[in-house]
């Protein structure tokens, strides 16, 4: 068999890779040529936000960041490199179930994160609307003791707090792929450029998914990076994949 893109992507993969990369065009070209801002419109917001919108709890895993090409490459790459293999393992419509269910489960931790982190903030701004006692929100601006500001301008920077999120990528869904893989394949292995020794799989995404949570209790100053969605594409994954297991028997 002839290696090449087509002969060797099964359809779904092949297919999910196109629908990303013409998404990352559009997200590029509309904002320019037509004033569209795809990234707002179709990124995921936060719930409590004006921005929001249900549907954005799949179409957000399409589109990517365009400041650079990185971002959509590595997460195509990894879909393409993990995706053949489990798209072949459970069959395409098992495929497709497991990268939707996987990339929504991202979706939703990423809003039960920003719900843990917001709502102090904003349960404060709520305070001083209901009762002009500043107090609550000196924890987090640099508002001066007895000071009473505009509720208009309260009410903005709520707006503005809730607004502000937004979360782009496929990458839960690789996160999910990555999971799969390493239960399907547990004797795999992978390797890594700056690690020159072969790692199981299983080991791999042991530890990817501890960085994972270290990266995400300690917020790093200036880490944009979702790393709690990408754990919610771990745990949605392998939800799916012990349910399956326990219905048929032949996983794994």
């Amino acid at each position: 068999m002839a290696f090449g893109f087509n002969t060797y992507t099964p359809p779904a993969t092949k297919n999910l890779i196109i629908i990303n990369c013409l998404c990352f065009l559009a997200s590029i070209a509309l904002p320019k040529f037509a004033g569209i801002d795809v990234i707002n419109l179709l990124g995921l917001h936060y719930v409590g936000a004006e921005a929001f919108n249900p549907v954005q709890f799949l179409t957000y895993m399409f589109l990517h960041d365009t400041s650079g090409f990185t971002h959509i490459f590595f997460n195509m790459f990894g879909l393409w490199m993990f995706g053949r293999a489990i798209e072949e393992a459970l069959g395409t419509r098992r495929f497709l179930v497991f990268y939707f269910v996987t990339g929504v489960g991202a979706a939703v931790v990423q809003e039960a994160t920003w719900a843990y982190t917001l709502h102090p903030v904003i349960d404060a701004l709520n305070t001083y609307v209901n009762t002009r006692d500043i107090t609550p929100l000196q924890q987090f601006f640099d508002f001066q003791s007895g000071a009473q500001y505009p509720i208009d301008e309260i009410l903005d920077l709520k707006r503005l707090i809730l607004n502000k999120p937004v979360t782009v990528g496929a990458s839960g869904c690789v996160f999910g792929l990555l999971l799969a893989f390493a239960m399907l394949f547990p004797q795999a292995e992978i390797f890594l450029l700056f690690i020159p020794i072969p790692i199981k799989a299983p080991i791999f995404v042991g530890i990817y998914a501890l960085v994972e949570l270290f990266l995400g209790v300690q917020s790093f100053s200036g880490d944009n990076v979702a790393h709690f969605a990408h754990l919610g594409g771990l745990l949605f994954g392998l939800i799916l994949l012990l349910i399956w297991r326990r219905q048929d028997g032949n996983m794994g």
